[in-house]
């Protein structure tokens, strides 16, 4: 396979989305060009200082924040919770869990078990009535 004459760019927020770090806390060079799809895929190969710190130390954005809390996005957003914590931040509320985070954690326990209720629910019934499962486009 040859290399693309022309490489597909992309912008620093998807770029930042793709490795699971908070654009605002890159450096300016990251934050201010397109990065292509071979550079990024150097970052995630050999991830330079700046990358390495970040993912060990944040801050972090709202969605491994929530993945590492085990709750929400909204549910970080119901708390008044900012875009960005860092790995201190998270682990002080890991180590002493303020009462919404308790409560935030049971309601995602509680929101995953009736997903799972209902997905049964729905396979049995396919399974009574010898139907198979629909996909997104109703065939």
């Amino acid at each position: 396979m040859s290399p693309d004459k022309n490489p597909q760019n992309m912008k620093p927020l998807t770029a930042a989305n793709k490795l699971d770090i908070y654009l605002p806390a890159t450096p300016e060079e990251f934050r201010n060009s397109p990065i292509t799809r071979a550079q990024l895929e150097e970052l995630r190969t050999n991830p330079p200082q700046w990358l390495q710190d970040l993912r060990q130390n944040g801050p972090f954005p709202r969605d491994v924040v929530a993945r590492k809390l085990g709750i929400t996005n909204t549910g970080l957003a119901r708390n008044g919770i900012g875009d960005a914590l860092t790995a201190a931040e998270i682990d002080g509320l890991l180590a002493d869990p303020p009462e919404w985070l308790l409560r935030e954690r049971e309601n995602l326990v509680n929101v995953r078990k009736e997903a799972d209720r209902v997905k049964e629910k729905e396979a049995a019934r396919r399974a009574a009535t010898n139907r198979p499962a629909k996909n997104r486009f109703g065939k």
